[in-house]
């Protein structure tokens, strides 16, 4: 009986964590659940999985040591806690030595330095969760030291990959919800649309395979059904293929290198043709301005970060415009200096200061 802390409980992956529990009670536990939602849904859990200890994020004190308790008598613990509050978490589940399943891109755009000098000092595992990095880790079968020529991410485009930059100017929230293949959260939805959180995980794929910048790329696949490609020195590609469906990677985080049913198998015959495109750079500056912020490293990822998470929330609610959103984000790197990375404190100061400048641009005050 492998036992899991869970943190992020009671959203899109959270709660997809949860359906494989139930669907292989005899291989799983949960040790604890972490909710930032209402405790209402976090009860309704804790009845449904009795063993586990259940906490709201509120309840733990800002900081790393405060979360260390969460981890200490569960084998793995999954991530899937929303934007840089994520990191946190991550960095408590390396210092108490657990296998960490990562579904929370922010802790390596954020503390990618950090995470991974942790990881290798504490000799701990870092698992990706997100479908791409998923597919990365099973083309290089399962190992992350693994020689390679090339990682390739795939993206569906979003909703708006085929729009002129009149219609982007008019797009809203409503409109960049409605992704056309994955059904997510709110928060990674709107970065799909705008091709942040394919910058998001060029960064990361930079600290979890060690690879230079000019060794990651993205390219459009509107279907999404090749996941991922690694191509390799004598010029082979591996790719690994499958619906759009979340079930896959978060369960083989859970069970890896063994694999337990729970996906439709694909059905290629039923496909027809897949397409790949080149991502257009100049109808999505936050992707462009994601690769810069990860080139320039130190902490201009984290400002990236915290500009982006402020954008987004007004966005969602009326504030602000789609193409504001990058407007937001280039301000912040704009106006704050890079900064050597040297501490979770150090970060956690600077996404403090750059929400606050970024709420004041959006909201005057």
């Amino acid at each position: 009986m492998k036992k899991i802390a869970l943190i992020g409980c009671t959203g899109s992956i959270g709660t997809q964590v949860c359906d494989t529990v139930r669907r292989y009670p005899d291989e799983f536990c949960f040790s604890a659940l972490v909710s930032g939602r209402p405790r209402g849904e976090l009860f309704r859990m804790k009845e449904e999985f009795p063993s586990a200890r259940a906490l709201a994020a509120t309840e733990l004190a800002e900081g790393i040591a405060p979360r260390l308790a969460l981890f200490e008598d569960c084998d793995i613990a999954l991530i899937a806690a929303g934007g840089f509050a994520g990191l946190a978490y991550t960095l408590a589940a390396i210092e108490a030595g657990k296998t960490v399943a990562l579904a929370n891109k922010e802790s390596l755009v954020c503390g990618g330095k950090l995470v991974t000098e942790a990881a290798k000092r504490r000799g701990v595992e870092i698992v990706p969760v997100d479908s791409e990095h998923s597919a990365l880790f099973q083309a290089l079968s399962f190992r992350r030291d693994m020689s390679f020529a090339r990682l390739v991410l795939t993206a569906s485009g979003g909703p708006f990959l085929h729009y002129t930059q009149e219609q982007l100017a008019r797009v809203t929230a409503a409109d960049a919800l409605k992704h056309p293949t994955w059904n997510m959260g709110a928060k990674i939805t709107i970065d799909s649309a705008t091709m942040l959180n394919k910058g998001f995980e060029v960064i990361e794929a930079k600290w979890l395979y060690d690879a230079d910048y000019n060794r990651i790329d993205a390219v459009v696949h509107p279907e999404s059904i090749v996941h991922s490609l690694v191509y390799f020195a004598d010029g082979a590609a591996l790719a690994q293929l499958g619906y759009p469906d979340m079930r896959v990677p978060i369960q083989l985080a859970l069970t890896y290198p063994n694999r337990l049913p729970c996906a439709p198998q694909l059905r290629l015959e039923e496909l027809g043709a897949l397409h790949f495109l080149r991502l257009p750079e100049e109808k999505f500056p936050c992707y462009t301005l994601a690769l810069a912020a990860g080139k320039a490293g130190g902490t201009c990822p984290c400002v990236l970060n915290a500009a982006g998470e402020e954008a987004v929330g007004a966005f969602l609610k009326g504030g602000i415009t789609f193409g504001q959103i990058a407007e937001t984000i280039q301000g912040a790197l704009n106006a704050f200096a890079r900064e050597e990375v040297e501490s979770y404190e150090q970060l956690l100061a600077v996404d403090t200061r750059v929400r606050e400048r970024a709420r004041r641009e959006i909201y005057g005050k």
